[in-house]
């Protein structure tokens, strides 16, 4: 069955190649010019100068405004990223965790947060110099745009960059506008917010502010968030402009449902899980930055962009681990108690030249990021372990250290027309991570320790413009991906931070093509392979304490496919299509959830070579098939989404199923003069189909699955005035 996957797969590729070299026909190249602008929008992930995303030679996609704002519920970056092809975006209906995010594969080990991709809000680093990173401070309800870069290129943006997801908050109006909002829908949830832009002299502003509620679908589920999203433009003359960014995220509390075990999904799919409720399993969070970006036109051959940005993090979370886990001296206890202050700076200058008489344009830069940790662990239960007198509170400290990370990196890059139809892009950066934790709690050792990576990650890509219509490209790089703290923290004997985790390494190759089939109609296709070397996976997950290790070698092989068309009459076809074959390509022991473990015999399992990366389903689609009248006053559109199973652990014995679902929404608006009303309908899941949407990749306890809801509805009313 799976060779014959592949050679249908092969076929289908190269059936597909050939009808994109024929896509460029004379009336089509003809036709292309001025209607491909909509389809074809200007990006600066890929080349950090503004262009448009078919001429970019890198697997590059936008999200416009209007596909993140109508008709959605501007919470879940997941509504979005849905129709990227190469990306995995799970809601985990568990607002405690943040979603789940992979690219090509990276990223899927996280059991919470994002790791292996790189996030920016406004040019500010949502994934922190270790490599972690959130999305829940991103403000969907004033965002212009989403960037999502993935393949070779994303190594220029440093450590963790298996692909970029960058947001961009929107300009304001010309004229004053102030837009309240609202939506509710299934489990009690409800979004009320108020956008307000303008330009008054020489600023252009913006701001959203937001309020989130929701019971949620699960049992023990519900949540509540603050968002305040805030942008001034100013124009210093006609040659400079500076910018000021501002967020703040407030989650008071946030109930975690935890994993369900597959007999407890089939029991009750809605039910928390174990010791959820006995423990109060919660989170609190907050999350406030802000930045300064300065663009400087110097000559109209150079120009300066400068960024500087500060910001802090508060978290407290408890678990629900069992006090008898609990008494181990090397416990961090049920409680973590986290408080983060960041900043960072990033410099470049860009240049557009002459080499052999050809155009350059290139860009250098420097950037510095550094994050300070305090970090203590809490008992989650006071009096005795054997008989505590309360569960699910702070009682005796366990853990108190600070911990600090930075990166130091220098990059390059530029972008060369060595002859007609012919682009070569190509660039190189040095990245410097140092670690180090001192540890203040030594009643039960001493953890304090530093390690430094160090990493120079070289890509390069060539693109020939075949017609007008078509480009051609291949890409290869090198990236690289280092440990996390929470990764480093343990290690399976003794004390001080696990010095042998080593960063994992890959070597990127892409083959693509950008095609537009006639005048209205996009198609990207890209092929991929990526080598890893030390992959980052579980060793043990005992206790509340996970180990890493380093596995020899892993593989992601794959096939991307876009279709983005505008059909006659009004209608819109869009579809997204992923083929992901993640592989671990060498054999390697992990520890069963007991202790004691020890290597190579006592509470070992063996991971044979080729099993499958957990969390990474091989088949993943979505499509989309809309109408709207000429003028926009009506539109509807029709949701498929699908996957294929997709594992839970490293040994391949857990698994949730595919699943196929459905969405319907309608969207109408009424203008009148100064007043533009805007109401929606959203239904999910139409036929009520009941899921797994995710799993917590080796989940100790045997608890990976985490169910999605089944038939849901979303009401949304704006408003938007102008004065």
């Amino acid at each position: 069955m799976e060779t014959r996957s592949k050679r249908c797969l092969v076929a289908f590729s190269i059936v597909l190649f050939f009808t994109v070299i024929r896509a460029g026909t004379a009336e089509g190249e003809q036709q292309a010019s001025d209607s491909n602008i909509e389809l074809s929008p200007v990006v600066v992930t890929a080349t950090r100068v503004e262009q448009r995303s078919f001429d970019v030679p890198a697997s590059i996609d936008s999200i416009d405004q209007k596909r993140i704002q109508d008709g959605q519920a501007k919470v879940n970056l997941s509504e979005s990223l849905v129709t990227v092809p190469g990306v995995v975006a799970n809601n985990r209906q568990n607002y405690a965790q943040d979603l789940q995010i992979s690219i090509r594969g990276f990223g899927a080990r996280s059991t919470f947060g994002v790791r292996g991709i790189r996030l920016y809000m406004d040019g500010i680093p949502a994934t922190m110099p270790d490599g972690q990173g959130q999305v829940s401070n991103f403000d969907l309800g004033s965002a212009r745009s989403i960037e999502v870069l993935r393949g070779p290129f994303s190594a220029l943006y440093g450590n963790s960059s298996g692909g970029v997801i960058q947001i961009f908050t929107e300009d304001g109006p010309q004229q004053r506008t102030v837009t309240p909002n609202v939506e509710f829908g299934s489990f009690r949830t409800w979004r009320t917010g108020l956008t307000a832009g303008g330009q008054g002299g020489p600023a252009n502003y913006m701001f959203d502010i937001s309020q989130f509620s929701t019971e949620g679908y699960r049992d023990h589920s519900s949540a509540t968030r603050d968002l305040f999203n805030a942008k001034t433009k100013v124009a210093a003359g006609d040659d400079s402009t500076l910018t000021l960014v501002a967020n703040y995220l407030n989650t008071p509390v946030a109930l975690d449902p935890l994993g369900l075990t597959k007999a407890q999904v089939m029991q009750n799919p809605k039910q928390a899980g174990t010791n959820a409720e006995l423990f109060n399993t919660r989170k609190s969070f907050s999350n406030i930055q802000g930045g300064l970006v300065w663009d400087k036109r110097l000559t109209d051959q150079d120009a300066i962009h400068m960024l500087g940005y500060i910001g802090a993090r508060q978290v407290t979370q408890f678990q629900a681990i069992t006090p008898a886990a609990q008494i181990p001296p090397s416990s961090s206890g049920g409680v973590v108690d986290l408080n983060r202050q960041f900043y960072g700076v990033d410099a470049q200058w860009r240049r557009k030249m002459q080499l052999a008489s050809r155009p350059l344009t290139f860009t250098a830069g420097i950037n510095y990021d550094n994050m300070q940790d305090h970090r203590q662990g809490f008992n989650n239960f006071t009096g005795p372990a054997a008989s505590p007198t309360a569960l699910g509170v702070a009682g005796n400290l366990r853990r108190n250290e600070e911990d600090s990370v930075f990166d130091f990196d220098q990059y390059i890059q530029g972008e060369w027309e060595p002859v007609e139809r012919w682009l070569v892009l190509a660039g190189v950066r040095h990245s410097r991570v140092p670690f180090k934790s001192d540890d203040n709690f030594l009643s039960n050792g001493n953890d304090s320790g530093s390690v430094a990576y160090n990493k120079t990650s070289p890509v390069v890509g060539i693109m020939f413009k075949a017609r007008p219509t078509l480009n051609l490209y291949a890409n290869y790089g090198k990236g690289f991906e280092t440990p996390t703290f929470n990764e480093l923290a343990y290690k399976l004997n003794g004390a001080g931070l696990n010095f042998a985790l080593q960063p994992a390494t890959s070597n990127n190759y892409e083959l693509g093509a950008k095609a537009f089939l006639g005048p209205y109609t996009r198609l990207n296709l890209a092929l991929f392979k990526i080598d890893t070397q030390d992959e980052l996976s579980v060793l043990q997950n005992s206790g509340g304490r996970t180990v890493y290790q380093n596995v020899d070698q892993a593989s992601r092989k794959g096939i991307e496919l876009g279709l983005d068309s505008r059909l006659p009459m009004g209608f819109t076809a869009l579809l997204s299509y992923t083929y992901l074959k993640a592989n671990f390509d060498s054999s390697f022991l992990s520890c069963q959830p007991v202790t004691p473990c020890v290597f190579p015999s006592i509470n070992t399992i063996q991971v044979p070579a080729g099993n499958r990366i957990p969390g990474v389903p091989r088949n993943l689609l979505y499509s989309e098939f809309g109408w709207a009248t000429f003028n926009g006053s009506f539109s509807t559109a029709l949701e498929f989404r699908a996957s294929s199973l997709f594992y839970a652990n490293d040994t391949n014995t857990q698994y949730a199923n595919g699943y196929g679902v459905a969405s319907w929404r309608i969207i109408v608006k009424q203008e009148m003069s100064r007043l533009v009303l805007s109401e929606f309908v959203r239904v999910d899941n139409i036929l009520d189909h009941q899921y797994v949407g995710s799993v917590i990749v080796n989940e100790a306890n045997g608890r990976y699955f985490e169910p999605s809801p089944g038939r849901t509805f979303l009401l949304g009313v704006s408003v938007a005035y102008q004065f």
